[in-house]
């Protein structure tokens, strides 16, 4: 993390890299009360912004993004 608190330049190319556009992911966790999301879900990336978010079409339909620190996903 930089000093505002986002993720370095880095740190999202790399995740990028990590999660291209159509890789498969699951849910490891999710840090967020109010998500339906539950560990184990599984959807495909959409694209990953510039705060390291990992924006998911879900197979349940939500469209919930994966927040850099906060929650964590795995490729499948």
């Amino acid at each position: 993390m930089n000093g505002n608190g986002f993720p370095s330049k880095e740190i999202v190319f790399r995740l990028r890299e990590q999660y291209p556009p159509g890789a498969r992911v699951e849910l490891v966790c999710m840090n967020d009360p109010y998500s339906k999301l539950k560990p184990g879900d599984q959807g495909t990336v959409d694209f990953v912004d510039d705060t390291g978010t990992i924006f998911c079409h879900w197979d349940n339909g939500s469209t919930l993004g994966v927040v850099y620190g906060e929650d964590s996903v795995r490729k499948i």
